[in-house]
């Protein structure tokens, strides 16, 4: 956006090398497109061809050192290896006949199972054993004798195991297909089992929506699909590199598709500014000065922005989990590459076409409105800015009940595991999920092994530890049954089973977990220098639980922090600052309502394909705080930008914040379909983490660049006034400058020259 040369109050400014730093990059790529355009098609060419050879696997095999399950787990490792280990289940149904008709076929599998690599133990449903009276059945082997499991215990996490590991699962299990038995895999065996996921489709559905949204924006063929090409090249590359980069580290699954919703939504949203200051420099330059014009100015926007948002990922390493800390880390390799292709590629590619931008025209093209001239389009965002200037109160008590009923649901949010059973019913760990819910009830799909390590304890007094422990496990609230203690074959371990009354996503499932780790074990060993451990699958989710949600808090400071701190810098307003983080936490929290009010209560959730009402995955809301903070910074230092461009020449501060709302309200409203579009488009995806960050951050920039952008920062800023501004004068000595629009290059621009 251009800038008048109208008196403005002297301030730091950026030096002559740096200011033209980025116009001399911008102008070079432009002149020499054809050499950038080389590079950078060579270097998608090379890394792909790099990912392909020597690119690592995604997998979601992490440890949480520390904490009791692992505690546990290495008890059980040292003592009896057999009982320890991950466990999955192999269920078997036979609607026709029972299982023991087949006992031939299942001992053959058992067999074949236990000879596998990595597997520690294979456990026979058969025969069927005695069932205490009065006590639920909870396998191996239903009543009817139709439904059993096979629990089969690895040294390593299942999922990490390969897809080419269930040819051998698959073949030992073959006999009991071919007798007609349904055989389905649960847990982390059925994880592996799962469909490789394919984005494909929705990338397709977000590039679309966008190429709609840029032709009416631009009006333009060529304007329009220059964004989306040079979003998809960084993205594309940012992609190769993590792959290269997951050879070396391990990276969550959720890894590659969170990596492409935020490359794509902000590589195309930063070409989008660049192309959008680029037309309206071509009405006075030529296309190399326009594209150089355009980088330095626009360009250092999307270089600030590009910088926030990564500051903002690297925040989650705050949590001191490294899978978090690694999601945060894929998400800011496209970002980078995304950043990269905005000052580079796209600069090249306006150069090579020239003024031929509009040549292909579906309507009258339209420029960024010239603000340098002071002609300004009198349509309906003038009227609207208008009425936001004389009527701020209204728009900000408008914005704030908005805000407020959007963020209802968020004080019943529950966070969570998300079980097998809200699949598809295509999926194979679904199925098992449903056997053993219907045969054993929902609680034998998250069995907790209790340990109890007495090595410390004298001989003497063990068998008071085991009957004292014992009696302390019977009548445990939300248990629907616990399995008798049995000791390791070296008498040092005492280990039991317990089975919740609910389902692993369930809130009495977590409750049953920290009664049984804080109260019922401590107290039946007390008085002995025993150790106790719940540990498994479950235990080591519901301790995951606990630690995200402690840190979540923290989390959310830092990121507050840095809103702060960022708009401080950049503005150097210590109210705007402050408007900043508190708009930012408002927008956020009620994004958090629609997730939770579409997946925990299940308004909508069925209609996205998730079976029930589930609770929010732990490490959601963590992410979501990051990731939407970094992209509202495009959009705040947009919009604010114009506000003190305009106040710096005009000292008018209610004109201001029309007059920028008035210039930028197109451009942003553009930029967010298209973010929006992409976000949402993942709702279709079939693993539903991506399809709550999805829907979180396709309703976080919805809320951002309307609630916020469009009605509450117009009405605050005009409320505020010229204290909006202000901050102490020890404050600006020791602030450093930070040039986020480029106004020193309009300053500089050549006399006689259209400035950006």
């Amino acid at each position: 956006m251009s800038v008048s040369h109208g008196p403005r109050e002297p301030r730091p400014t950026d030096s002559p090398s740096q200011r033209g730093r980025l116009r001399r990059i911008g102008q070079w790529c432009a002149r020499h497109c054809v050499i950038v355009i080389v590079v950078w098609l060579a270097a998608l060419v090379g890394l792909q061809v790099l990912n392909h050879a020597y690119g690592g696997e995604y997998s979601d095999d992490f440890s949480l050192p520390g904490t009791q399950s692992q505690a546990g787990l290495d008890v059980l490792k040292a003592h009896e290896p057999a009982a320890g280990g991950y466990s999955a289940q192999v269920v078997l149904h036979d609607s026709d006949k029972p299982l023991s008709d087949e006992s031939d076929q299942v001992g053959a599998a058992v067999s074949s199972l236990q000879k596998l690599p990595h597997v520690l133990s294979a456990q026979s449903p058969l025969p069927a054993q005695q069932q205490p009276a009065g006590t639920p059945n909870l396998g191996p082997l239903s009543s009817d004798g139709k439904t059993g499991y096979i629990t089969v215990r690895f040294d390593v996490q299942p999922s990490t195991l390969g897809d080419g590991y269930l040819d051998g699962v698959d073949k030992a299990v073959q006999p009991l297909r071919s007798a007609g038995v349904e055989v389905e895999y649960g847990g982390p065996l059925g994880e592996l089992a799962r469909p490789e996921p394919d984005d494909r489709t929705s990338e397709a559905i977000g590039f679309g929506v966008a190429i709609v949204v840029l032709l009416i924006g631009f009006g333009s063929v060529l304007a329009a699909l220059l964004p989306l090409v040079t979003a998809l090249i960084s993205v594309l590359c940012g992609l190769a590199c993590l792959g290269l980069l997951a050879a070396a580290f391990t990276f969550a699954t959720v890894s590659p598709t969170l990596a492409t919703m935020i490359g794509l939504g902000v590589g195309i949203d930063y070409a989008l500014f660049l192309v959008t200051r680029h037309r309206q420099n071509l009405l006075g330059q030529d296309p190399f000065t326009a594209a150089g014009h355009a980088t330095a100015t626009s360009g250092r926007a999307v270089l600030v922005s590009g910088c926030t948002v990564i500051i903002a990922l690297s925040g989650l390493w705050v949590s001191g989990i490294s899978f978090i800390g690694k999601l945060g880390l894929a998400a800011a390799v496209t970002v980078v590459t995304a950043v990269l292709g905005a000052l580079t590629l796209v600069p090249a590619l306006l150069g090579l076409i020239g003024r031929r931008i509009d040549m292909l025209r579906v309507r009258t093209p339209i420029a960024e409105t010239n603000t340098d001239s002071g002609v300004t389009d009198q349509g309906g965002w003038h009227r609207y800015a208008q009425r936001v200037e004389r009527r701020p109160w209204w728009f900000l008590i408008g914005g704030a009940v908005v805000l407020a009923v959007l963020s209802v649901p968020v004080f019943s949010i529950q966070l969570g595991h998300i079980g097998d059973g809200a699949d598809p019913k295509s999926f194979t760990d679904r199925r098992a999920f449903d056997l053993m819910s219907s045969a054993f009830g929902p609680g034998s799909n998250g069995p907790m092994t209790l340990v109890i390590d007495q090595s410390d304890v004298p001989q003497s007094d063990r068998a008071a530890l085991e009957t004292q422990a014992q009696k302390a496990l019977t009548d445990v609230s939300d248990a629907a049954a616990i399995t008798s203690l049995k000791a390791t074959s070296d008498g040092d371990v005492l280990i039991s089973t317990a089975y919740s009354v609910a389902a692993p996503q369930d809130e009495r499932t977590t409750d049953l977990h920290e009664h049984l780790s804080d109260d019922v074990l401590p107290q039946a060993v007390s008085g002995t220098k025993a150790g106790t451990y719940v540990t498994g699958t479950t235990a080591a989710q519901a301790d995951f639980l606990e630690i995200v949600s402690k840190k979540l808090p923290l989390i959310i400071a830092v990121v507050v922090a840095l809103a702060f701190l960022v708009i401080l810098v950049v503005f150097r307003g210590l109210l705007v600052a402050v408007k900043a983080a508190v708009l930012n936490v408002l927008s956020i929290a009620a994004s958090y309502g629609v997730v939770v009010a579409v997946f925990q209560w299940g308004w909508g959730g069925p209609a996205l394909g998730v079976s029930g009402k589930v609770p929010i995955e732990s490490y959601v809301p963590m992410m979501m705080f990051a990731i939407v903070f970094g992209l509202s910074m495009d959009y705040e230092i947009f919009l604010l930008s114009r506000v003190h461009e305009a106040w710096l020449r005009t000292r008018d501060a209610k004109a201001s914040v029309a007059h920028a709302l008035e210039i930028t309200a197109r451009v942003i409203t553009c930029a967010a379909l298209i973010m929006v579009s992409v976000f949402a488009a993942f709702l279709i995806s079939d693993n539903i983490v991506v399809k709550m960050l999805g829907l979180g951050l396709a309703a976080s920039v919805l809320i951002d660049a309307t609630v916020v952008r469009l009605l509450l920062v117009p009405a605050v800023m005009t409320l505020l006034g010229k204290a909006a501004w202000w901050a102490p004068s020890w404050m600006g000595r020791l602030l450093p400058h930070i040039d986020a629009e480029g106004e020193g290059e309009s300053e500089t621009t050549e006399p006689g020259k259209k400035p950006g």
